[in-house]
């Protein structure tokens, strides 16, 4: 059976069981507490991908997307570590988007100091590529490769979904949206699943989670306020500087990148082959984790 590295803890809380991947918590130094993780093992990986979400920050979004990484590629191990704060499973009184950074390095530190010979790849999707940003800043040349999924690293604020969102993130509208998600304990699974029609049971289990606990989403929501205020410039030096093995996968259409998938793509020189459009049939969607 396999075994959690001693970086992890078993998470106490019940949750469906994999033979893929082990449910777990990372404890954090203090004043960070703990965050809720999920481990696909290998005792001696040639590679570790450190998975790093969006918001909200729910590690249980990616399953199968991870489980499909995890089962394509050969000799690798995945951490995917939810958001402080983001999920009742683990205790945190941070939530705050600086605090998603420094927990996300103290991660990254804790697979370097496990599996030093390993490479090093992390992945962002949407806000975790601007954290993911931060850790590479912090670290440097101990990030091999870097894959940013649809990511909002500039001027959140100025795309079609950040205009027209925006108010529901500031206060005091996190503290009373967070209040009225209480009453969804009130209401039948069919309800939610009539909402989020075509979702998969699976994911509609980790919403109904998060949804039923009006501190997770007043967190979310406060941190989204933080995202607009925070991620505005376009860090160019950091992208020229690391263009190497940094490669970034943008939709056609993406209402959280909006016009700012141009700015980034002239704003610096990507490698040849470093900057991938997305394309499928009918374009593969900001929140692609939902359909698979």
């Amino acid at each position: 059976m396999a075994t959690l590295p001693s970086f992890l803890q078993p998470l106490k809380v019940a949750q469906v069981s994999s033979s893929l991947y082990i449910h777990s918590v990372f404890q954090h130094s203090e004043p960070f507490g703990s965050a809720e993780t999920l481990w696909w093992p290998n005792a001696e990986p040639k590679t570790f991908v450190f998975f790093i979400p969006g918001n909200p920050g729910l590690s249980g979004f990616y399953i199968s997307f991870l489980s499909a990484l995890y089962q394509n590629l050969s000799n690798i191990c995945i951490l995917a570590q939810s958001h402080l704060g983001h999920t009742e499973a683990a205790t945190s009184t941070e939530s705050s988007l600086q605090s998603q950074v420094a927990s996300a390095i103290e991660a990254f530190d804790a697979l370097k100091k496990t599996f030093p010979t390993s490479k090093a790849i992390i992945i962002g999707h949407s806000v975790g590529s601007w954290i993911s940003l931060q850790v590479l800043k912090a670290r440097l040349n101990e990030v091999d490769s870097l894959f940013l999924l649809f990511p909002t690293i500039a001027n959140i604020l100025d795309t079609p979904n950040g205009r027209t969102l925006s108010w529901a993130f500031r206060p005091p509208f996190p503290y009373l949206i967070a209040k009225i998600s209480f009453l969804l304990r009130l209401f039948p699974s069919k309800v939610l699943s009539a909402v989020f029609h075509g979702w998969p049971d699976t994911q509609l289990d980790v919403l109904r989670r998060l949804l039923r606990s009006p501190s997770c989403v007043q967190a979310c929501l406060s941190m989204a306020h933080e995202e607009m205020g925070t991620i505005r410039e376009l860090d160019v030096n950091l992208l020229e500087t690391h263009k190497h093995c940094i490669h970034m996968y943008f939709a056609e259409t993406d209402g959280w990148v909006g016009k700012n998938k141009d700015v980034v793509l002239r704003s610096f020189t990507p490698d040849h082959g470093s900057v991938r459009i997305v394309h499928g049939n009918h374009g593969i969607p900001h929140a692609f984790c939902i359909s698979m």
